[in-house]
């Protein structure tokens, strides 16, 4: 009896060696799966841009191209839903009301005040990132400081208003017979509003140089205010950011390259397109930033407490083919100072 006993315990011992060990395994199994789960959990981002798509592909390639050398990789661990705009300010509020609604992890800002204005407005929990900011966005009242943005929102900002002085300067070494500068800007735009106030008629006055405002309030107004330049002969276009102008920058690039005027933009991708000069941040740097934003973000940093960066490279880019399309030599002197040529 007792031999019987001992044989039918450590029969049990087995039994219970055998569940414990299955118990065990599928412990593992589960854990593992969950595990495996968490891996492969995609993040949503959310890319709103107030242009298109051609114009936009500079940007964000590099912001994808930074976010890879991060270990983010579109396709396997994160998603971006992108929007946009085509230069139509009324579509913001609809396109961030669509990235809220898929529940996106972060929402990055390719634009100036009244698109992040719009995101802002539609959500104070999703993070936002700036992925080109106004000048001032503490003055704009998007953040409140730029060491603490606090809220939801981080990011880089341009500084392009402020360069004003400094392109009209550079048009002016470039063509030194200019006198008289036809500027292109959207009074919608609060930014642009100032720089022909304020900041290009005190630099115009320095350099000897007057300038004419013309409004752009809507597609249609392109041709009638051509029509009103060519007859008012300007010596010289300067192109301020906005997204309405962006939109429509095969059409002022167009116009400037038939009139053969010597063009003056406050975005690269306007020099890249045919525009004879561009001065201002060095964009590919800006992009490269947003990248790291995202980074610190997913990694469990707060909006709130991640300083808003301004640019610390700038750049000067000179398009030698537009320049001989219009007949125009550019001094070796100011030729030498550009960063890159487009030859």
């Amino acid at each position: 009896m007792k031999t019987g006993n001992r044989q039918q315990a450590r029969g049990n011992n087995k039994i219970q060696k055998l569940v414990g060990v299955a118990l065990c395994t599928v412990l593992f199994a589960l854990c593992s799966s969950a595990q495996a789960q968490e891996a492969r959990k995609v993040i949503r981002i959310g890319y709103l841009s107030t242009t298109d798509v051609a114009r936009d592909s500079a940007r964000i390639e590099t912001i994808r191209l930074a976010l890879r050398e991060l270990g983010y990789i579109e396709g396997q661990n994160i998603a971006f839903e992108y929007r946009y705009a085509e230069g139509r300010a009324d579509r913001y509020p609809e396109f961030v009301a669509e990235l809220v609604r898929l529940k996106v992890d972060i929402v990055v800002v390719a634009g100036g005040t009244s698109m992040i204005r719009a995101a802002q407005s539609a959500t104070k929990t999703i993070p936002i990132v700036m992925a080109g900011a106004p000048p001032d966005p503490v003055k704009a009242g998007l953040i409140e400081s730029l060491a603490r943005p606090g809220g939801n929102i981080t990011g880089i900002t341009v500084l392009s208003r402020d360069l004003s002085a400094k392109r009209l300067e550079l048009l002016k070494e470039a063509v030194p017979k200019v006198k008289r500068v036809a500027v292109l800007y959207a009074p919608a735009s609060e930014g642009a509003a100032r720089e022909v106030r304020e900041l290009l008629p005190e630099a115009a006055r320095a350099l000897g140089v007057t300038i004419r405002p013309w409004e752009i309030r809507a597609a249609n107004d392109f041709e009638k205010v051509f029509v009103e330049l060519n007859k008012q002969r300007s010596d010289g276009l300067y192109v301020t950011p906005d997204a309405l102008l962006g939109a429509n920058q095969k059409r002022t690039i167009g116009f400037a390259l038939e009139s053969r005027l010597p063009s003056m933009y406050s975005n690269r991708e306007g020099v890249d397109a045919g525009g004879l000069m561009y001065y201002g941040a060095d964009a590919a740097d800006s992009y490269r930033r947003v990248a790291y934003y995202v980074d610190r973000i997913l990694k469990g940093a707060k909006p709130a407490d991640l300083p808003v960066e301004q640019p610390t490279k700038f750049e000067f880019v000179i398009n030698l083919k537009t320049a001989k399309e219009i007949g125009l030599t550019i001094p070796p002197n100011v030729l030498a100072r550009a960063d890159k040529v487009i030859r």
